[in-house]
């Protein structure tokens, strides 16, 4: 099927892509990777009067660190990019471990984290891991720019908090308050499916008592689920097998997964559990291979 007529612009600055979007009055969508509009315009899920495609915009395109840790990733840096980044692998271990799992590598090639974000897709990899990281995103419009946190940035299936007229410019993850650890599972029915369930976990450790905690799960619910009482399970205390075990009850607990073709209701809270089990496991014993 050929998407429904459009006009396409290019625009060269950001003011300019947001006058357009402006101009668009609520029937104008942003082109960034396009791995998950141009489908949904192939199949007239998505037909905007409108295409502002941001890819001439400058100086979008990187992914960097403060001094401090802060990690910020422009709306224009791929998922390609960050899977081959020396940063994420020295310094956001649950960073690192998803950009693997995104979809394939045609796609990792095109598609951007912020894009995903923006997709808000509940069986999207990224929601989860920047939810268990604590980040948030940063968005320009016509009033200037503002930042939003991601748990108030996706707002529920395949919704954001974003105004007609605002453009997503970056993704920021804050410092960690300690050593950072943690990992990212999914389970795919083949290499490149959106996931059936999955689950991030971020720890930073001080001295080896968990200063800080974040768990999230992706495909198991409406929306990505923040599941903050497993978190809590973990903080303030050194990393057990007791409080592992008490982590990944409460997160399975915290699933809200519906039975379907990939599996479950059951089944899938088994996975959230066997996964946060796994990730903490390997924080707890970094012989322990996690499977």
């Amino acid at each position: 099927m050929y998407p429904s007529r459009f006009r396409y612009e290019a625009p060269r600055s950001i003011e300019d892509a947001i006058e357009l979007l402006h101009s668009g009055n609520g029937e104008a969508k942003v082109l960034a990777g396009g791995q998950s509009l141009v489908p949904l315009l192939k199949l007239r899920f998505a037909g905007p009067e409108l295409l502002v495609d941001i890819n001439a915009l400058p100086g979008l395109d990187y992914h960097r660190a403060d001094s401090d840790g802060t990690i910020h990733v422009g709306a224009l840096c791929r998922h390609g990019e960050l899977e081959r980044s020396v940063l994420l692998a020295e310094r956001q271990p649950t960073m690192a471990a998803v950009v693997p799992l995104v979809a394939d590598p045609i796609v990792r090639t095109r598609g951007t984290l912020v894009g995903s974000l923006c997709h808000a897709d509940p069986q999207g990899d990224w929601a989860a891991v920047v939810t268990a990281l604590g980040g948030h995103v940063v968005v320009r419009g016509p009033a200037g720019t503002r930042t939003i946190p991601i748990g108030e940035f996706v707002t529920g299936p395949f919704q954001n908090a974003l105004s007609y007229d605002e453009i997503a410019i970056e993704a920021v993850i804050p410092a960690p308050q300690g050593i950072p650890g943690g990992g990212y599972h999914k389970l795919e029915r083949r290499i490149g499916d959106f996931a059936t369930a999955g689950a991030a976990v971020a720890l930073d450790t001080v001295d080896g008592v968990v200063r800080r905690a974040g768990i999230a799960l992706t495909g198991v619910g409406g929306a990505t689920i923040n599941a903050a009482e497993a978190a809590d399970a973990l903080a303030g205390r050194p990393l057990s097998r007791e409080s592992i075990e008490s982590a990944a009850r409460l997160a399975a607990d915290a699933a809200q997964p519906k039975s379907d073709h990939r599996g479950s209701a059951d089944y899938k809270r088994h996975i959230i559990g066997v996964f946060v089990d796994r990730i903490l496991t390997r924080e707890l014993d970094p012989t322990v291979r996690a499977a």
